[in-house]
């Protein structure tokens, strides 16, 4: 199974093509569908990995794969700027999925 990106920027592209993972570039909602449909009809892609900008422009798109069951899987990452999610989202995130509070 292969890793493949979607970015708003080339940097993060050419960083992760130097380890092998091919990707695109896109802007607009009208760029990244295509991409999509086309990876959905891929069996080769296991992964997409997707910026997190990118993941906020589609996130229909992104929450029908991650709750379909099937590959691809889909894991937002941070682009050269950094990650746009507040600093403590993974403790919102833990009490929020199972009322746990993280100290």
């Amino acid at each position: 199974m292969k890793f493949f990106l979607i970015s708003d920027n080339i940097d993060t592209q050419i960083g992760l093509r130097l380890v092998g993972v091919k990707g695109v570039v896109v802007h607009k909602r009208e760029e990244i569908l295509p991409v999509l449909d086309e990876i959905e009809k891929r069996k080769d892609i296991g992964v997409i990995l997707m910026t997190e900008k990118i993941a906020e422009i589609v996130p229909e798109e992104v929450h029908r794969l991650r709750v379909s069951k099937s590959l691809p899987l889909i894991t937002i990452i941070p682009d050269r700027h950094g990650s746009r999610r507040p600093k403590d989202f993974i403790t919102r995130y833990v009490r929020e999925a199972i009322g746990v509070k993280i100290e």
